[in-house]
């Protein structure tokens, strides 16, 4: 089995600063792509920002120039640095990664959430 573990999360004022953090362990061979979605309440689950294992990143519109994703591919983990949050980041945030399993099998994995409030 595999499980993807978050933290970080919390409560932060307008124009502060959150880092997430994800990792993943169990029987893990390797990890391709890795991600971080937010569901914000009443609202469908959105893509933040992916990783892939050479290190090319993509982001949302939304949060380009404010949150950096980043990773350690020898600790299992992908980061998520927050800066400059605003009160429309408020959402619970999920971390999501390809994982190859040991044995070969490939399946996407999901964390369990972190929440993050952007709040004065």
């Amino acid at each position: 089995q595999v499980q993807l573990v978050e933290s970080g999360g919390g409560l932060v004022q307008p124009g502060g600063s959150l880092r997430l953090s994800c990792a993943a362990s169990g029987s893990v061979f390797s990890i391709n792509d890795m991600g971080w979605y937010r569901q914000a309440p009443g609202k469908e689950r959105e893509l933040v920002a992916r990783v892939t294992i050479g290190g090319s990143t993509n982001y949302a519109d939304s949060v380009k120039g404010r949150f950096t994703i980043s990773r350690d591919n020898a600790k299992n983990t992908v980061y998520l640095q927050m800066n400059s949050l605003k009160p429309e980041d408020t959402a619970v945030y999920y971390c999501n990664a390809l994982v190859r399993r040991i044995g070969g099998a490939t399946y996407y994995y999901w964390g369990q959430g972190t929440q993050v409030t952007v709040s004065s």
